[in-house]
């Protein structure tokens, strides 16, 4: 749990504008997600994208994929990142200093120690309330998202992002998530020329191709990055805040909009230990949740202010992404419901290949349920064919 910062004045006009905010959470939601039915013509031009590019609303594939034996290895990473949104996103957040944004590269020996060489690196941006500890957690099998990548001779970089765990940030109003997204494509730039810090290397590898990957909060940063700067080669999403919000998940929003409110720069994800367990399983079995618990981050209330226009924004600019994406969600997610592939296709209209899934008997937290062997098998098998 992050430890708080120092005491800080009351801010009088952002109280009442997160007090607005918590009065209309629902609607604004309501008003950037799909309706429940599109018309006849929308339907059928989305189901005919969808069928061309390979994407049918469907249960993950029943058999999980046979894991490589490749050895894996994890090296610290550092990135000097700007907090602050730039022309492209315009939110007038962030304070505008450089930080340092750490994380753990995990993958094959070859890729993690390889120096001055080409990777395919994969970007794990986890959820609110998580970090980056969501992607290297065990799941009921003992595997986690991060090493099962790399056993299969992926590599992947596990961020923290700014304000959680390894990467903090003292004045959590300090930020919001166009400057995340704004982090996140400095960090794909970074990753594209060599120029971040490994464990003392000065000639890292650098990525010839880059794949981003969102959990939650985490998929609608990955979504409104690759809109805005077309800098990434394929997305995973899960259980993504652009789908229709369910009741739960608006009612949990709200409190965390008051917790703001009331004079904090963090607040809780989750209004407690049940809710946010809630929030992210469905099907984990006690340890997992216990365990995700005790690793529990609260979430910087610049994030939480700035939810409803950033998903509005990705929502609206998921129509320009035209990589490969993979759309995962539970079918008992409790926080999102289930996008068709035609409402799917609706949203990601100009993508060269969308793929969506149902993952039956899942929550939120897909990497970490029961069945998580299935859903990376997924994973991989859509990744062989990029």
């Amino acid at each position: 749990m992050r430890r708080p910062g120092p005491a800080r004045p009351a801010r009088a006009p952002r109280r009442t504008t997160l007090l607005t905010a918590a009065a209309t959470l629902a609607a604004a939601l309501a008003a950037v997600t799909l309706p429940a039915t599109a018309t006849t013509a929308a339907t059928a031009t989305a189901t005919a994208r969808a069928t061309a590019g390979a994407a049918s609303t469907a249960t993950v594939d029943a058999r999980p994929a046979r894991p490589r034996t490749h050895r894996v290895v994890r090296r610290a990473v550092a990135f000097p990142l700007t907090n602050t949104e730039d022309a492209l996103l315009p939110l007038d957040c962030g304070d505008g200093t450089e930080h340092l944004v750490r994380g753990r590269l995990v993958g094959p020996r070859g890729g993690v120690a390889a120096t001055g060489g080409v990777l395919r690196v994969h970007v794990l941006v986890h959820d609110a309330g998580t970090g980056g500890w969501f992607w290297d957690a065990p799941a009921p099998d003992g595997v986690g998202y991060a090493t099962a990548l790399a056993r299969r001779g992926e590599t992947a970089l596990v961020l923290d992002r700014l304000g959680y765990d390894r990467s903090p940030l003292a004045d959590g109003d300090a930020t919001c998530l166009a400057a995340q997204a704004h982090q996140l494509h400095q960090v794909v730039q970074r990753l594209r020329s060599g120029s971040f810090r490994v464990a003392g290397e000065t000639n890292p590898a650098h990525a010839a191709h880059v794949v981003v990957h969102g959990h939650g909060t985490g998929a609608t940063v990955a979504e409104l990055e690759a809109a805005t700067y077309d800098d990434t080669d394929g997305l995973v999403l899960m259980s993504s805040p652009t789908a229709p919000p369910t009741a739960f998940a608006l009612e949990q929003g709200r409190a965390q909009v008051l917790a703001c409110a009331a004079g904090g720069d963090y607040a809780p994800f989750g209004s407690d230990a049940a809710a946010f367990s809630r929030l992210l399983f469905a099907s984990a079995p006690e340890r997992v949740r216990r365990a995700a618990l005790r690793l529990r981050n609260e979430t910087p209330c610049g994030d939480v202010e700035s939810l409803v226009p950033t998903v509005a924004r990705a929502a609206v600019s998921a129509g320009s992404v035209e990589v490969p994406v993979l759309l995962l969600t539970g079918a008992r997610d409790s926080r999102v419901r289930p996008l068709s592939a035609a409402e799917a296709g609706l949203l990601f209209r100009r993508s060269e290949e969308l793929t969506v899934r149902t993952v039956a008997g899942a929550g939120s937290a897909l990497p970490l349920e029961r069945g998580a062997d299935r859903v990376r098998g997924t994973v991989l098998r859509w990744l062989a064919r990029r």
